[in-house]
């Protein structure tokens, strides 16, 4: 059985790379922490994709999707100190967890 994990960023931010980069490191570490399978997947590859949805709505429903789903899901809320306003959602973290599973979640979604 293969494990990952996937972040899911709002392309409608437009977030830099430095803050984008930070947010999906928040998503990573905040749902691996959830994770049933987070030592298996720290064992192997840590295998993960960021993917992209339009908007804060795509995101919602994906992370209801997730959680739905039975898969550990983490919404990441921007603290506000540099580009974007507090408490602003960037990204959903989602497993580590069976590929299959994530991806009957996020499959459909484009790579960012």
């Amino acid at each position: 059985m293969e494990l990952k994990q996937v972040i899911v960023v709002r392309k409608d931010l437009k977030l830099s790379r430095g803050k984008l980069a930070a947010q999906v490191a928040h998503a990573s570490l905040s749902v691996a922490e959830k994770s049933k399978w987070k030592k298996e997947w720290m064992k192997g590859l840590q295998k993960k994709s960021v993917l992209k949805c339009k908007d804060l709505n795509e995101l919602l429903g994906i992370y209801e999707n997730a959680k739905k789903a039975g898969l550990s899901a983490e919404i990441i809320r921007d603290a506000g100190r540099t580009h974007i306003p507090a408490g602003t959602i960037t990204c959903v973290g989602i497993g580590p967890a069976p590929e299959d599973e994530i991806d009957k979640v996020t499959g459909r979604l484009k790579l960012l």
